[in-house]
């Protein structure tokens, strides 16, 4: 299977490291690292610099679209900043990567595309699924791969994966309104 191509979307080291472990000897795996809902900047550059360790360790290819479109992010999510973690706006952000994903993966040949986001304690694999298979009815020649990686005790091993290798785990989802909802309760 090492010539079917697979994008994984990856949001940080803590959730994507067991998804990418059980990933890269499945498939010609690429790590899409696009997030531009995380705040501030220097928590992006924290989270992303354990991704590179993870892909650089593993010889993984990893596409960084960098700190871009975090405007476009804002107007996204507007009206929705007071939302609940979980809620609507997260729904929105989760649809706004998801679709540069896809639309990447789509653009550049991959067979497959997923997301390691539904192995974060907080997200529901249901939204995340519901959103990927709406994307791959658009972008039929390409298929979302809808598993809920918290299960099978994927999480056990990611946070024993990340002891081991003592990968900075965040303590809230990435944006400036789960880190005001995280700091205030």
């Amino acid at each position: 299977m090492e010539n079917i191509k697979f994008l994984l979307h990856v949001c940080c080291a803590p959730c994507s490291i067991a998804v990418i472990d059980e990933l890269k000897n499945q498939y010609a795996l690429t790590v899409f690292f696009y997030n531009p809902n995380i705040f501030p900047e220097a928590e992006y550059l924290k989270r992303k610099a354990e991704v590179i360790k993870i892909c650089e360790e593993w010889g993984i290819k990893m596409i960084d679209l960098d700190y871009s479109e975090t405007d476009q992010w804002h107007k996204a999510v507007l009206g929705f900043e007071d939302e609940p973690e979980g809620g609507t706006r997260c729904a929105v952000c989760l649809r706004f990567r998801l679709a540069k994903t896809v639309d990447y993966a789509h653009q550049h040949g991959f067979n497959y595309w997923g997301t390691s986001l539904t192995s974060g304690r907080n997200k529901s694999a249901v939204v995340i699924g519901g959103i990927g298979e709406a994307f791959s009815r658009l972008y039929k020649k390409i298929k979302f791969y809808n598993v809920d990686w918290k299960k099978e005790g994927r999480q056990e091993k990611a946070a024993k994966m990340v002891g081991e290798r003592g990968i900075y785990r965040q303590n809230y989802c990435g944006c400036e309104y789960s880190m005001k909802k995280n700091y205030e309760g």
